[in-house]
């Protein structure tokens, strides 16, 4: 469970801001055509509200695409807090270029910021406890490596990628496989190097789960007092992950009974985005 870094996210922001300009530009930006093409302008961006800023490397990239004559100077970096009214960046270039680029930018910006924010509200509630927020796969089909980014600016952390990093093993593979032990013999067959969890929903599979070699159990919206008992239980043998039935009167409680991970849909799947707006001048 290693969180994504930056640096090694290169190619995806490529991929991401090419299918996004597409999508937007299409054939050509007709309206921009309004405007002269050699007529230079500078642009600020300013947050209109409070929160955690997220994807400036999105934006970077989406006016390097559009035209590299476009500069963009960051006055804030990603993790930073911002408040209403704060300058986050600003542009100097083609006027084209600017209002071109704005909406995609702006689209990737106002997201992972809006992702980053949340995930810092969830992460302020279990402060003091030893407890890591993940992630989980409810992301944006073709952004979940920048939605994973952005959680982890906002102080949470990563759950596995996909389906091809680590096992899971849910009520309907055990189901399929046999049984708990049958499924995890499998997985150390299959992978022996990827992780392997056991989803559980009480404690009687906790034991089962412990007894194959699970490296990691999920606790299936078990009661806190079934969650204290599986700590003492499980006693360093494996990592405990609790998930389900996850709220913010819910959260703080959880985190309290000792659990290593909690793991939150809602990170990046019920995400408003942050409110910001772009200022052209000529």
């Amino acid at each position: 469970m290693a969180n994504l870094r930056l640096d090694a996210l290169s190619a995806e922001i490529e991929t991401n801001v090419t299918c996004a300009l597409q999508e937007d530009i299409g054939s050509g930006d007709i309206t921009a055509k309004l405007i002269c093409a050699n007529k230079m302008a500078s642009a600020k961006v300013i947050s209109r509200e409070s929160g955690i800023l997220a994807g400036a490397a999105w934006v970077d990239a989406v006016f390097q695409k559009i035209d590299p004559k476009v500069s963009v100077r960051w006055l804030v970096t990603d993790g930073q807090r911002v408040q209403p009214n704060d300058v986050l960046f600003e542009l100097e270039g083609p006027a084209r270029a600017l209002l071109t680029g704005e909406r995609t930018a702006l689209n990737f910006l106002q997201l992972l910021s809006g992702v980053a924010t949340k995930c810092r509200s969830y992460a302020d509630r279990v402060e003091g406890t030893s407890v890591r927020l993940l992630d989980t796969r409810k992301t944006l089909p073709g952004l979940r490596l920048a939605q994973k980014y952005a959680v982890t600016c906002g102080g949470c952390h990563n759950h596995r990628i996909g389906l091809f990093d680590a096992f899971l093993i849910k009520e309907n593979h055990i189901a399929a496989c046999g049984g708990i032990r049958e499924a995890v013999t499998a997985a150390r067959r299959i992978a022996p190097e990827k992780p392997v969890e056991v989803e559980v929903e009480n404690l009687l599979e906790l034991d089962q789960a412990l007894d194959a070699g699970a490296d990691i159990i999920m606790l299936d919206e078990l009661s806190l007092a079934d969650m204290r008992t599986a700590v003492l239980t499980t006693a360093g043998r494996a990592k405990l992950e609790a998930s389900g039935g996850i709220n913010d009167s819910t959260l703080r409680p959880i985190a309290e009974t000792g659990v290593d991970y909690i793991s939150i849909g809602t990170l990046t799947k019920d995400v408003r985005a942050m409110d910001l707006s772009m200022r052209l001048k000529m």
